[in-house]
Order: structure tokens, then sequence, then C-alpha cells
């Protein structure tokens, strides 16, 4: 959906079209971005960077998507933009996870590019986490130009930056100065706060203690020349030779590094994210609401970034996404979801619109449980609505923004939607393949060609309801006819089931089923089945679907039980609700 440069009034308005707003003035402001719509020159740069400490978690994924949607908005207003996604590889490994062998003790403190895939499939520990969310990313139609923070500073690319920060560290450190004091509130996933890899490199690095005298908050680290670690105490340094000497905390060794010609190490974190934003001329950037607290990365940068002559890109702060009934994630801990594993059971426009239809301070979770049937509900409920030009509205607006992308196109959705429930329902029913669970719905009503026509959804229904539900939710269905129950039949049971059974068809379809499910205790008490049920029938009724529960899969709920009855099929429900031959009631 093209758009003009200047909204039309009728359009709805959301947090993406004014973030794109101002991230066009800023690239004007800059100089990035001069012209008109039809004739525009430069581009404006919307960056995104991350740690790839461990498993890049949905919390991570905010930052992510939250620069997608606005460089998205700016395509979609034909004006040249990039994502430009900036891998913090060349930070330092901080810990062991649980689950890994702990002698990767002895890689802590060196660059996570530099520390083996203790699973040996990748080349190194930060291309392990950057590989799975790279796919996840071009499943969800993200396209991004891509930076290695370790390939920049070891090519040399920041050389003449940090040369300029070390000749302005006096000045540097007076803007630290009058914000180490300054600390926000802390944060936890009650207020949206979210500790990141990058704010707990703020605490450890940034405090700049290691070294002495006028190497005390020095804003350049190298890491040892000998193993290869950030556990360095500065001992000397030349302004006329850019000669850094140091002796290493870990090995003993003592080295000097010539930062102009050595590429080793790296500015602190609160000095390198705004020289890059100079560097990459930035106009856009999000960050946790950490980072927007007073005395943190971004405050301190607006201030730092002007040494180079440059302004702090505009600004949007994200809160904490969690997963309900989970702790509070850290991408250096394992066991946390992320976005290759939520797409395995949300089609990928579902997960874009979880992100987009808040506001980035909105703080929320992602249910892997019984909340999914509600969310699909949800979704299919909108996806109506859409179909609807007269109804376009912000909710609308943010359907629209997770269903196409201006590079991506169309995100793949099921030619023939069938409500997830029932696709879960079925799955969990049958426990069988996708050509019978397709058979059931096309029974139920929902005709289509072949298995094909129901994906992506078919496919994250059953693993959903396969590895997602607990076993004691399942469904079981009785393999043999409770024949106790079945010998207990009081006289209104006994012929609740034989008009049940003597009624049911071989072949059944949906409509059929659900009339006779509810029509059984009408037609006992000489009504029809056209008829609205008495206050009597509907007492009978929550009798006989408890009666049916108990005898066809010994639960006291379950799925609905027309879909229920559908997916078991005529003759398994007769053998279930028939006592085998010679068999008394009492």
């Amino acid at each position: 959906m093209a758009r003009a440069d200047q909204q039309e009034k009728s359009d709805p308005v959301d947090w993406v079209t004014r973030a794109a707003d101002a991230a066009i003035r800023q690239a004007q402001q800059q100089g990035h971005l001069s012209g008109a719509p039809g004739a525009w020159q430069g581009r404006v740069t919307c960056a995104s960077g991350i740690s790839p400490s461990g498993p890049i978690h949905l919390g991570n994924l905010r930052e992510f998507l939250t620069v997608h949607f606005v460089a998205d908005e700016i395509a979609r207003r034909g004006v040249p933009v990039r994502h430009l996604q900036s891998w913090d590889d060349f930070d330092r490994f901080r810990k062991v996870p649980a689950g890994v062998d702990p002698s990767w003790s002895t890689h802590v403190g060196k660059p996570l590019s530099d520390v083996p895939d203790p699973w040996e499939c990748h080349a190194s520990w930060a291309e392990h986490f950057k590989a799975p969310l790279r796919a996840a990313l071009v499943e969800l139609g993200c396209e991004m130009e891509e930076i290695d923070q370790t390939d920049r500073y070891r090519a040399g690319a920041y050389t003449e930056q940090v040369l300029h920060a070390i000749e302005h560290r006096d000045a540097i450190e007076a803007v630290l100065a009058r914000h180490r004091t300054k600390k926000g509130p802390q944060q936890g996933p009650a207020d949206g706060g979210e500790v990141t890899e990058s704010t707990a490199e703020d605490d450890d690095v940034t405090s700049g203690d290691d070294g002495a005298g006028d190497l005390a908050r020095f804003p350049y680290k190298p890491y040892c020349r000998d193993c290869g670690r950030d556990t360095v105490t500065l001992t000397s340094y030349d302004e006329q030779t850019t000669d850094l000497g140091y002796t290493c905390d870990a090995c003993a060794f003592t080295g000097v590094t010539n930062i102009r010609n050595q590429h080793e190490g790296k500015l602190v974190w609160k000095v390198d994210w705004p020289m890059r934003w100079s560097v990459e001329g930035v106009d856009f950037e999000p960050g946790g609401l950490d980072h927007a607290t007073p005395g943190s990365s971004y405050t301190v940068g607006k201030e730092v970034v002007k040494l180079y002559d440059a302004i702090a890109p505009s600004f949007v702060a994200y809160a904490f996404v969690g997963v309900a009934g989970q702790v509070k994630m850290s991408s250096s801990r394992g066991g946390v979801p992320t976005a290759a594993e939520a797409l395995r059971i949300l089609e990928a426009p579902i997960l874009r619109w979880l992100y987009v239809r808040r506001q980035p301070k909105q703080a929320f979770n992602v249910d892997f449980g019984a909340e999914m049937l509600r969310l699909y509900d949800e979704w299919d409920a909108l996806t109506k609505k859409a179909a609807d030009p007269a109804k376009r509205d912000a909710a609308v607006l943010a359907y629209e923004r997770a269903v196409s992308t201006t590079t991506a196109g169309d995100l793949p959705r099921p030619a023939v939607t069938v409500p997830f429930r029932m696709l879960s329902s079925v799955a969990d029913v049958t426990t069988g393949s996708a050509d019978l669970i397709s058979r059931v719905v096309g029974n139920a009503g929902y005709p289509h060609d072949s298995v094909a026509d129901l994906e992506p959804r078919l496919s994250r229904a059953m693993t959903w309801m396969g590895e997602y539900v607990p076993e004691d939710d399942r469904t079981t269905v009785r393999s043999t006819p409770d024949v106790a129950r079945l010998a207990a039949l009081s006289e209104d049971e006994e012929l609740w089931l034989r008009i049940f059974v003597d009624r049911l068809p071989d072949d059944l379809d949906l409509e059929t089923a659900t009339a006779l499910v509810y029509g059984v205790p009408k037609l006992a008490r000489g009504l029809g089945l056209e008829d609205g049920p008495t206050d009597e029938v509907k007492a009978d009724q929550k009798s006989f679907f408890s009666l049916l529960y108990r005898l066809l899969v010994d639960a006291e709920r379950g799925p609905r039980l027309p879909t229920l009855v559908l997916a078991l099929g005529a003759e398994t429900v007769r053998n279930l609700l028939t006592p085998p031959a010679g068999g008394e009631r009492s």
C-alpha cells in the first residue's frame, strides 16, 4: 500500500506513523535526506543492535521489529531507507550459562566472536545465536543490512573515531561524571524494564577503573594479545605514538598496543554507541526502557555524540516482553523462548501483530498456553474486520502492517482459514496425520482442495497440541466402552443414548453433529430439533454433555462435543456408547 509523504487526514495514525515522521525529520535535519517525494536524495537510516550473547529471545525481538516497522513505513512512503543491524559480537563473553561445559569459563572476557561454539555447529559462540534469529527474521519478512562489530573494529573502520575519543577523554569523562550518580529506578517485569547485555556492560566496563591516574576512566579497552581477554589494567599511554601499555590480570602478560595501527580493542559502551551514530548516520534507533533512564546509555550518548559534531537519533523506548508463567528473560541464560520457537506455533503475521499493535512502552506477555486459542480467535475476527474498507482504523492499520511488507510482499497465510481451536482439537482427538485432520475439518464445513490449503496454520496447531499442551490437558479417547457406567445408566440417560445412537448417520458433518448433540434432550421431552430449549431441556443438555464426555474420553470436559463426535467418526462413537453384547443395565 503506497503512501504519500503527507498522510491523508482520513488515514489512521499509530506509533509507527509518528516514529517514521520523527525519523524523516531527523534525517533531513542531519543532512542525510533532502529533496521531495519522487526526487529524494540520500536516505534514512533506522538502526537496531544486539549482543549475540545467548538465545535471542522474544524480548530482544522487539528491538528488531520496532526498527523494521518504522523502516517499512518510511519505505511505503517512497522515501529511501535502510534497516541497519549491528551485531555487537565484539562485546565480551560475560558468563557461562547453565547447560554449557563449565570449562568454557576460560573464555570469559573474550569477544563473543572469539569464543568457540560448544555445540560445534557454527564458527563461534556469536554465530551460533545469530543464525536462528536471521532465519526467523526472514520468515517474518524483515530485511536488514548487517554489520559485525568485530569486523569493523579489527578492520580499523573506527580508528579515527577511537583516537578522537581518546583525545577528548577529559570532555567525555566530564559528561560521564555528571551522569554517574544519576541512576534510574530498577525495572523489571512489573514496570516494563528489561536488563540487556549492553546495560550490564555499562555497569562493568564504563566504570573505567581499569587503570590508574590519567588512565582511569580511559574510553578504550584492549583485549589481551596473549589470552584474548579484556582482563587488563592500563599502565601507560603515549599521545604522540598512540601506544597504550597494559598488563593482563588473568595471564600476567605485559604488552603495548598501538591504537592507530593495531586494532585490538574497542571503545567502552557509552562512547561506542554515540560514536557509531555519527559514523553510520543513524536517524532512528530504539532501545529498552533502561537506556532512557537518568544516567543511562542514551541520555549520556546524546551529549557524547556532540563531540563528533552529530546529534543523537530519534529514539523510542520499548518495554519488557515476557512469556506467561515464566520468569523474566535474559539472553545470557538458556531455556528462553526465541522467535524461531514462537514461529512453530504462531503464523508469522500474528507474531508481527503482537508487537505492532501495542505502543512500544507497553509491556506484554506471549502466552504459549490456553491463551493461544483466544489469540487466534482475536486475529481471525480482525481479519474479517480488515476486509471491510469502511472499518479501517488503527487496529486495521496494525493488521495491514502485520500481513505484508514493502519488500517481502504478503506473508504466508492459509488459503482456507479453519479456527485454530478446531484444528488443535481435531489434532488432539485423532492424534493422526495431517490428511486425517484435513478430512475431518472438511466435513466440519471448511472445504479445501488439499492439506496445503490449511497451511501454515495446520502444522502450528499440531505442534502446539503435541508439544505445548500439558499431558493432563490432552484428550484421551477410550479404547473400549465403559461397561460399568453403561450398566448404571438412569432411564433418562438410557433414552438419550438410544436416541443419539439411532439418529447418528454414517456420513457426519458438523451441522448434523451439532444439531443432534444439542437436540437429543429436546427429542426425549417430545420437542422437535428446531424448537427452543426449555429450562428442563437446558438442564438435561448439561447432564447429557457430561455423560458423553465420560463415555467417550473419560473426562468431565474436552473439545466441543460436535467436533469431538465428528473427529471420532460415527462407528467409534456408536461402539463407545453401546454396551457389549449380553451386557445388562442395572
